[in-house]
């Protein structure tokens, strides 16, 4: 089985994490995609984070109905903070028989010279990149790439964090159920 690992901190997961999972998914030839749920990105603060653990019951709550995607919480046992190579190593150590793939933004894909042992992961994984506004795939890295031209939606989840801490509504930014455990749970108030 071909696995795509959709990396993210999803604080929270909203409607544009959820569109390219399924694209992905279903416009490649991966059998299933795996949002995984960061608890810590190195590159990015971690102040604004709510517990991975919530994050991650919001992520399974928003694909619940959708047999290709699965949420994943590897990285919660592995150290801090989480690097890509690392829980690489970890899932092909505990799933041999699976294949394993990256899934990336183009903006994300311009700065994986700046990962850890970025050298590793790009001999032995393959990446799918969809493009972003203003991000073009002008190198490889050495990697084998294939470029995707998944639907884009402009949503932040640092713009629905700050409209829920302003009170504003973010109906169709997040799945109805999401947005009402969030809302029952005062998250990001």
């Amino acid at each position: 089985m071909k696995i795509g690992l959709y990396f993210g901190s999803f604080n929270p997961i909203h409607t544009g994490h959820m569109i390219i999972a399924n694209f992905v998914a279903y416009h490649t030839d991966l059998d299933k995609v795996w949002l995984v749920v960061s608890p810590q990105n190195p590159l990015k603060p971690s102040a604004s984070l709510l517990n991975e653990h919530n994050r991650f019951h919001l992520v399974e709550l928003a694909i619940q109905d959708e047999p290709k995607l699965r949420a994943s919480n590897i990285e919660f046992s592995l150290p801090r903070p989480s690097f890509t190579v690392d829980t690489l190593a970890y899932l092909t150590e505990k799933f041999p028989t699976q294949e394993f793939a990256i899934i990336m933004g183009s903006d994300s894909f311009q700065n994986i010279s700046r990962w850890r042992n970025y050298q590793h992961i790009v001999r032995n994984y393959p990446i799918y990149v969809y493009k972003r506004p203003g991000h073009e795939v002008t190198e490889t890295h050495g990697a084998t790439v294939k470029i995707l031209e998944a639907p884009m939606l402009d949503i932040s989840a640092t713009d629905i964090r700050n409209w829920i801490k302003e009170g504003k509504s973010i109906r169709y930014m997040v799945p109805d159920n999401v947005a009402a455990y969030i809302a029952a749970n005062n998250y990001y108030k």
